[in-house]
């Protein structure tokens, strides 16, 4: 019988897995080398029969052996961050603002500590910020149920996987960036909520000068998640006896920096003017790492003596800790986003003991006003 369109099998792949040959599994399965061979090329569908003696054979379930194709949906969706054109994409997806947006998994964005599962496919095309893809399944409902969040915040991947336990049919998904990036995929539609703490001291305020700024005019509110302390991460037991950003420069100190854009790296200069410190004077300031955890790392590893980050990070890698300020993070929603199911449960579980407990443990964050609306723009 000639195969099914919508027929699948991995006859071969199992086959050849096992160290047998088409001949092999004939003789095992009593039929026909050519009835192997014009299975597993597509040209031939088994009877019910042959398929019961394969498996048994094989030493597998039918299910294993065959499966029909589904004709599986395709989005049209805009991707977050340019990429080569031309080129074929992991991606992972999520509904913003009544658009659907693909997020490339390629690079570190590829990966928390375990590769990301894919949501589909797709090709990019010359001249476009759209793709095709093509979904790896057909549940639209994960989907729809997915709320982003881009930020920079350790804790955050924390309060997401709490909350998908409380909330089984929500989907959250983090995007790591630094302040001033999350706020700007925030506006571009890429995100439902950005993290964010940035210090501003001509007005003594945390976030929302930036995002009135950035936002010009959108409505938003500003949730905050914690308070953290930030300061310079030093090698354990601090060989160097450093206890200012002065002490940098004397001790002839090495440090790691952040990018631009980031809180940390604005902590830093802040701290440096307050001290008139010119940049160029500490070594290693130009010399740029990604993320908390990397300038964690690099710390560990003897790359540099110091470099700016948060006290729970510090204790997650053992190192020693001198803290220079007290951040206010915040997470940035605009008004819109704010009735929508998802959101709404993500931001419900704030109050949540299994939420505050992953918090308390970690150390280094005050969450006494947690969920707490601190300012509307």
């Amino acid at each position: 019988m000639k195969q099914d369109s919508d027929l699948r099998n991995n006859l071969k792949s199992i086959r050849t897995r096992l160290g047998m040959s088409q001949q092999d599994l004939a003789n095992i399965a009593s039929v026909t080398r050519q009835t192997i061979s014009g299975v597993e090329s597509g040209l031939y569908a088994p009877s019910v029969a042959i398929t019961l003696r394969l498996a048994k054979a094989l030493g597998c379930q039918v299910e294993d052996l065959f499966w029909l194709e589904r004709d599986l949906p395709e989005i049209e969706a805009v991707l977050s961050k340019p990429v080569p054109n031309g080129q074929q994409l992991r991606v992972s997806m999520a509904r913003v603002g009544g658009q659907w947006i693909a997020y490339p998994l390629i690079g570190k964005d590829a990966f928390r500590q375990d590769m990301i599962p894919a949501d589909g496919e797709g090709e990019t095309c010359t001249g476009t910020n759209k793709i095709r893809v093509r979904l790896l399944d057909d549940n639209l409902d994960t989907l729809h149920n997915t709320v982003v969040i881009a930020g920079c915040a350790p804790v955050i991947s924390l309060w997401a996987r709490a909350t998908e336990r409380w909330h089984p049919q929500l989907r959250v998904q983090y995007n790591f960036a630094n302040s001033m990036a999350a706020l700007h995929s925030l506006c571009r539609g890429e995100a439902h909520i950005a993290g964010m703490h940035l210090y501003d001291p001509e007005t003594g305020e945390y976030n929302t000068p930036f995002v009135r700024d950035v936002l010009a005019g959108r409505e938003a509110v500003l949730i905050t998640l914690g308070v953290w302390e930030e300061g310079l991460l030093l090698k354990s037991g601090n060989p160097m006896g450093i206890r200012t950003v002065s002490d940098l420069i004397a001790g002839g100190a090495t440090i790691v920096n952040r990018e631009i854009g980031s809180g940390s790296r604005m902590l830093l200069e802040q701290t440096l003017q307050k001290e008139q410190i010119p940049f160029d004077a500490v070594q290693g300031f130009d010399n740029i790492f990604k993320s908390h955890q990397d300038v964690a790392q690099a710390v560990v590893r003897g790359v540099a003596d110091a470099g700016m980050s948060t006290a729970s990070v510090a204790t997650a890698f053992g190192l020693g800790f001198i803290p220079l300020h007290q951040s206010r993070y915040d997470l940035v929603i605009l008004k819109e986003y704010l009735e929508e199911a998802p959101v709404q449960q993500l931001l419900s579980t704030l109050g949540h003991r299994m939420v505050h407990s992953q918090f308390e443990i970690l150390g280094g964050y005050d969450i006494s006003k947690i969920g707490e609306v601190v300012a509307t723009v």
